[in-house]
C-alpha cells in the first residue's frame, strides 16, 4: 500500500521540523511547503530546504508572497525593532493573519495533490501568544477547509494535525530527538544572521534555549 500524500508547513525553525518527522514516522508521503513572504530572517528559508531533505520529503516547495508589503510586523518591517525583553500582551512579531494564508495555500495544494492531512507546529504551551496558534483557531479552519473545497464538498474532508499544540519546548526537543531530527539545521530567530547565526536574545531565541535546557541536551544553535 503506498504512503498517503501530506501537506507539511515548514519554516526550517525547531517545531515545523519536529511536526514533520512526526508525519514521516507515520508513514506520511511529505510534501513540504515554506514560504519567501518578506521575512526578515531569510536563513530560515535555506533551513527549511535542509531539513526538508534531510528528513526525506517527496517534494519541497516555496511560495513566494508579499506580506512586507502590508507590513504590520517586526517580522516583515525593517522599521519595527525585534523585541529583546518579554513584552507584555501579543508581541509585535506576530505577522498579521500569517496562519491564514499560509494554511490556505496548503489546503489548496493538498488539494491538487489528493492529499487529506495538513501538519503545521503551532503550540500553545511554550509560544509567543499569536491568536492563530490556538487550538480553537486551527478547529474553525479546518470547518472553514471542508465548506470551502471540492474535497469537502464531496465528502473529501481535510484534517488540519497540530501534534504539539500541548507539549512544551522540552517535550518538543526529546521527541524529535528520538525521531532523529538534527536540531543543528534549524534556524529559529527572529533575527538571524545571512549564514543562520542566532542573536540570542528574541523571543523565539529565549523559548529555544530553554526548551534545550528543559530537555537536558546541548544546545546545537550557532549563537552571532
Amino acid at each position: 500500500m503506498s504512503e498517503q500524500p501530506a501537506v507539511i508547513l515548514v519554516s526550517g525553525g525547531l517545531d515545523s521540523t519536529t511536526v514533520l518527522a512526526m508525519a514521516r514516522s507515520q508513514g506520511y508521503a511529505c510534501y513540504t511547503l515554506s514560504f519567501d513572504y518578506g521575512q526578515r530572517n531569510r536563513a530560515e528559508l535555506l533551513a527549511a530546504e535542509r531539513v526538508s531533505a534531510s528528513l526525506g520529503d517527496v517534494e519541497h516547495k516555496v511560495v513566494k508572497l508579499n506580506l512586507d508589503s502590508i507590513g504590520g510586523s517586526a517580522l516583515t518591517d525593517s522599521s519595527i525593532d525585534v523585541p529583546e525583553t518579554e513584552t507584555a500582551g501579543i508581541p509585535v512579531t506576530y505577522v498579521p493573519a500569517r496562519n491564514t494564508v499560509f494554511l490556505s495555500i496548503a489546503l489548496g495544494w493538498a488539494e491538487v495533490l489528493g492529499a487529506r492531512d495538513i501538519f503545521i507546529g503551532v503550540n500553545a504551551v511554550d509560544y509567543s501568544g499569536y491568536p492563530d496558534c490556538r487550538p480553537e483557531y486551527i478547529a474553525a479552519f479546518e470547518r472553514l477547509a471542508n465548506l470551502a473545497t471540492k474535497a469537502g464538498v464531496e465528502g473529501r474532508n481535510t484534517t488540519v494535525h497540530t501534534p504539539l499544540m500541548k507539549l512544551g519546548k522540552g517535550d518538543i526537543i526529546e521527541a524529535g530527538l528520538a525521531l532523529g531530527v538534527d536540531y543543528s539545521l534549524t534556524v529559529s530567530c527572529y533575527q538571524a544572521t545571512t549564514q543562520g547565526l542566532a542573536c540570542g536574545k528574541c523571543d523565539s531565541c529565549r523559548l529555544r534555549r530553554q526548551g534545550f535546557a528543559d530537555a537536558g541536551v546541548k544546545d546545537p544553535t550557532r549563537y552571532a
